[in-house]
């Protein structure tokens, strides 16, 4: 939008200042002498009416002086360039509801009113209305509504909008694109405000032919596809990613609402999984404006049905087996828990307070028989006992599934693992010390005889 903006300016200050490259406006053709004019359909008073209104400069003076003319004159012909007068000095007060107001009644004249001038009117109502934010207004979705409908009008209208002597051709060109571009922003804004979402889909795509580098209108367009019912939420993720790959001023906030718009899709509960499945479609969003139709992503439901018949017999099946089976089995299995998850016991190490153990998940005899390396590494947090484990025992834990290594050397990590306690071995008690020999007491010396008297 405000690429839009930006170009819309120079053309609208026209509009407001009286006219566009010079075409007929109000003042200019009411400063003409009736008298010289064929077959006047005003009286001198009501020209001179007029003609003090139009030439006030002041915008809020002007307001009553019009005021004045259409109350005395409510029939006049030139009610025309009075409307106009009046969308242009609200507009210079930045009363915008009250410019629209007379816009439409100027539109509402018909063919009581010069083509051009029409014109003038749709364009002005358009651009105007982009400036306003209605959104908490009770009426948005009535206000955008009438603006929808005014700006497909006035997109009807634009053959009305010739090329003036003078004007080179570039000049014009540029001209007609900015009003397109702005009644078709117009016409997408204010479907999406009555809810009218497949119109404003129409015309946010009509917007981005023009200005295919606008990371806002694509955030529109993938916003207004996700308010949809039924929701086009793939199609949404899509236009919101390729916003973000535009890298502009406003990629860092469209990526922080297509993350929590796709956490609200699929409510995964692997939050690393869903950044990396997020940056991996802004990659390839970036290379196309358009999703292939070949490319999905797996909602809620999806996944929720998927976890109803979901084992770790079934998440290593499809893991191996790769596509978008595996793709979708990981992003439900990814983050859950799974309880007395069966295996064959190789080997464990201690760090700190965590044991990492490598088994292989077993579900039957034969395939404990056949296990010979490990095809899962397991966290054990909170109980060093589980360093007694003895290899080839057939321990049970329960985890969270937080990552797995594809194949070729395929293994499933898992954290915040306890084992059962009952398959632990006890510890061994200690062999008792041995008892060292008793020390005989030293002999006491035979008393010293006494000594011959």
């Amino acid at each position: 939008m405000n690429a839009i903006r930006k170009m819309a300016v120079t053309a609208l200050a026209m509009i407001l200042a009286g006219g566009l490259f010079g075409a007929a406006n109000a003042q200019e053709a009411a400063k003409q002498e009736p008298a010289k004019q064929e077959a006047p359909k005003y009286t001198m008073a009501e020209y001179n009416t007029y003609k003090a209104a139009a030439d006030e400069k002041n915008p809020a003076q002007q307001v009553k002086l019009l005021d004045d003319f259409v109350q005395r004159y409510p029939s006049s012909t030139l009610l025309q360039y009075a409307y106009q007068n009046y969308y242009q000095s609200y507009a210079a007060q930045k009363n915008n509801a009250k410019a629209i107001e007379y816009a439409d009644k100027l539109v509402a004249l018909k063919d009581k009113a010069e083509a051009g001038i029409r014109y003038q009117a749709y364009y002005a109502r358009a651009f105007l209305f982009l400036q306003m934010d209605v959104t908490k207004d009770p009426n948005a979705a009535q206000l955008g509504g009438a603006a929808r409908d005014a700006a497909i009008a006035g997109l009807a209208a634009m053959p009305d909008f010739k090329k003036p002597e003078g004007v080179d051709e570039k000049t014009y060109a540029d001209t007609k694109k900015q009003h397109e571009m702005t009644f078709d922003y117009t016409a997408a804004s204010g479907a999406g405000l009555a809810k009218d979402y497949a119109t404003a889909v129409q015309y946010y795509k009509a917007t981005l032919v023009l200005t295919p580098g606008a990371d806002v209108t694509w955030y529109r367009l993938g916003v207004t596809y996700l308010a949809m019912d039924p929701s086009k939420a793939v199609d949404g993720f899509w236009a919101l990613a390729h916003a973000v790959s535009l890298k502009g001023q406003s990629a860092e906030r469209i990526k922080t609402s297509l993350r929590r718009q796709l956490g609200n899709y699929q409510q995964a509960t692997c939050e690393p999984l869903m950044d990396a499945e997020m940056n991996e479609l802004i990659a390839l969003a970036g290379s196309s404006p358009e999703r292939p139709a070949s490319y999905t992503l797996p909602s809620a439901t999806d996944l929720s049905e998927a976890l109803k018949t979901m084992t770790i017999l079934t998440v290593i099946t499809d893991l191996k087996a790769g596509g978008d089976k595996a793709k979708l089995t990981w992003l439900a299995a990814c983050g859950q828990e799974f309880p007395d998850v069966t295996t064959k016991f190789f080997e464990a190490a201690a760090s700190e307070d965590k044991v990492a153990l490598k088994v292989a998940f077993v579900s039957n005899q034969a395939e404990y028989d056949a296990a010979t390396t490990p095809n899962m590494e397991v966290t054990v947090t909170g109980q060093p006992e589980a360093t007694r484990l003895e290899k080839d025992s057939a321990p049970r834990f329960t985890g969270k599934l937080t990552g797995y290594d594809p194949e070729p050397a395929f293994l499933l990590h898992w954290t915040d693992a306890k084992v059962k306690a009952e398959d632990i071995p006890a510890a061994k008690k200690a062999a008792p010390a041995k008892k060292a020999p008793a020390k005989k007491a030293p002999a006491k010396k035979a008393a010293a005889k006494k000594k011959a008297s």
